[in-house]
């Protein structure tokens, strides 16, 4: 039996490692965490006989704890339990947390694993330097869970890095492609979160619609796979079948395909492999037959320009980048601003004086990106009371 700790269990990514995990036998689950989805990670700690359980949320696990107590769960108030837990190491750890929240716990659990699979972008653009340090000491393996990454990770694995001549990012183009910002710049949000290939949480379906998802990707693969910028590119496949397309020096290209499902790279990065009843559909043969890649347009997409001020070395310029992009996303989806505005404010504010001194220094550790976090969030609280509309 194979032991596993699922962090972020109840979002997209979390369900999905537990129903590739659903169609083996071969796992044992040690422990899930929430922050606050308490009713749905109890059903899932009593399906999938797990007794220990996280909640970060200090009012849910008041309320919460008796319940469990009663199920015979082991119930633990915050992250910051996970060394008290976990004492032998782990075959695979899965962090499925969403937003920064994920960063300290996976420098907490890198020790105590053989394997860590991460899905939490922010985590790999702010920390990458501290995840590799510690990766590194520790001899964990990294496998990345995006299906973007995990496509790249997959195809050049047993390939030697200078033979790589370019690595394409394809992506989808969202709700609104080939539309003109226009006609979207007071689109609802119901709207924008309506992706026609994916179904995900709301910040990560707005982020597509504006590309700054894409963008965030692109960060994530230099950083994972130790690419300079000129050997990333981004396009356009409308069908989210080819995830991942890379040019080898002497001629060579390689693409992986999948299915538009979060189960087929989990299952793979967690070595589970189960023979299909049918080898090919005609499904697959249709979407073979109509890859239609196109190039990304900086008209359509404008935060497509952000590709030109990511430095080619760590800095803090990551770190401020997220952050605006989170207060910008909260907003719009509060309907405090329209989503045209998302484009417009974060170009401009990226490009402040007060941000760019920052972008030639980087973070020593945790406390740094936190404390960066913190002086981004103030300073958009007392300049930008009145967002571009």
């Amino acid at each position: 039996m194979k032991s596993v700790i699922i962090l972020g269990s109840t979002g997209s990514i979390g369900a999905s490692t537990l129903a590739a995990i659903n169609k083996s036998n071969n796992f044992n689950i040690r422990l899930l965490s929430t922050n606050k989805n308490s009713k749905k990670i109890l059903k899932q700690a009593i399906k999938y006989k797990v007794k220990n359980i996280i909640i970060e949320n200090k009012n849910e696990y008041l309320k919460y704890k008796k319940l469990f107590k009663k199920k015979k769960i082991n119930l633990y108030l915050g992250l910051s339990n996970l060394t008290k837990i976990i004492r032998k190491k782990l075959d695979y750890c899965v962090n499925a947390i969403s937003g920064i929240d994920g960063l300290e716990p996976t420098l907490d659990i890198i020790p105590l694993t053989k394997n860590l699979l991460i899905a939490n972008k922010e985590t790999i653009i702010c920390g990458w330097e501290l995840i590799l340090k510690n990766i590194t000491i520790n001899k964990t393996n990294f496998i990345p869970l995006d299906s973007e990454h995990f496509s790249i990770w997959k195809l050049i694995k047993n390939e030697k890095k200078n033979n790589i001549n370019k690595v394409i990012l394809t992506a989808s183009g969202g709700p609104f492609l080939n539309k003109s910002l226009n006609k979207i710049s007071n689109i609802n949000p119901r709207k924008a979160l309506n992706h026609p290939n994916w179904k995900m949480g709301k910040k990560i379906s707005i982020d597509s619609s504006t590309m700054m998802n894409k963008i965030f990707e692109y960060i994530e693969a230099k950083k994972i796979f130790n690419l300079e910028k000129k050997k990333l590119s981004i396009l356009i496949h409308p069908l989210s079948f080819v995830h991942a397309i890379i040019f080898f020096n002497g001629g060579l290209i390689k693409m992986l395909a999948h299915d538009t499902d979060m189960i087929i790279p989990i299952s793979n990065a967690l070595n589970i492999i189960k023979k299909n009843k049918n080898n090919f559909t005609s499904n697959q043969l249709k979407n073979l037959n109509n890859l239609n890649f196109q190039k990304a347009s900086n008209k359509i997409f404008p935060l497509l320009k952000l590709v030109d001020l990511i430095p080619e070395k760590q800095s803090y310029f990551e770190t401020i980048l997220i952050t605006i992009n989170d207060e910008l996303v909260k907003k719009y989806l509060a309907k405090k601003i329209n989503f045209i505005s998302i484009h417009l404010n974060l170009l401009n504010l990226i490009k402040k004086p007060y941000f760019k001194k920052y972008y030639k220094l980087k973070p020593k550790n945790i406390y740094d990106i936190k404390k960066m976090i913190d002086k981004t969030k103030m300073y958009l609280e007392l300049n930008f009371k009145h967002y571009e509309k």
